[in-house]
């Protein structure tokens, strides 16, 4: 997995990791770091594995420690963190040793991890969805109870 140990290394993932750090100074609910794009893609490799998917396991980390990258760019001016993400990725991505096709499906997969339509699909898209819904650790959550989400999109058992 030398590319994902390449991205990261990589400056500006880097760099955007640290601006979601500091925009989520004092958030109570889930983070958008490094733990929880791990959290994302080692999920994602279970889904993939469980369901023999057969989807490269570099794709599943790339597009997993990528998707929230424009986190803190929501958070700053309202651009919806996948599109910031998704013109954040490919810069990184080519660096990084992913070709022109790989770079496509794992920005595809970015633009559409809130896009519920899209959380039955077998492929890179519908596993990053799953994972990143199912990485949410309500179960152990402090402030569960002042969550917005409704208790059927809270993670309250162990799933993975």
């Amino acid at each position: 997995m030398d590319r994902i140990d390449r991205i990261l290394r990589h400056e500006e993932f880097l760099y955007h990791l640290q601006e979601n750090r500091k925009a989520e100074v004092g958030r109570k609910f889930g983070h958008h770091d490094l733990s929880h794009f791990l959290d994302v893609a080692r999920i994602g490799e279970i889904i993939n594995l469980e369901s023999n998917l057969g989807i490269e396991r570099e794709l599943i980390y790339a597009a997993a420690l990528l998707h929230d990258m424009g986190r803190h760019v929501q958070y700053e001016d309202g651009t919806p963190h996948e599109a910031a993400g998704a013109k954040i990725a490919p810069r990184i991505l080519a660096d990084c040793g992913f070709d022109a096709q790989e770079t496509e499906r794992i920005v595809d997969a970015i633009k559409s991890h809130r896009d519920a339509s899209v959380r039955e699909e077998n492929n890179l898209r519908g596993v990053l969805y799953r994972a990143d819904k199912a990485s949410r650790t309500c179960f152990a959550c402090d402030v569960v109870k002042e969550c917005h989400r409704s208790d059927d999109k809270k993670n309250l058992t162990i799933r993975y």
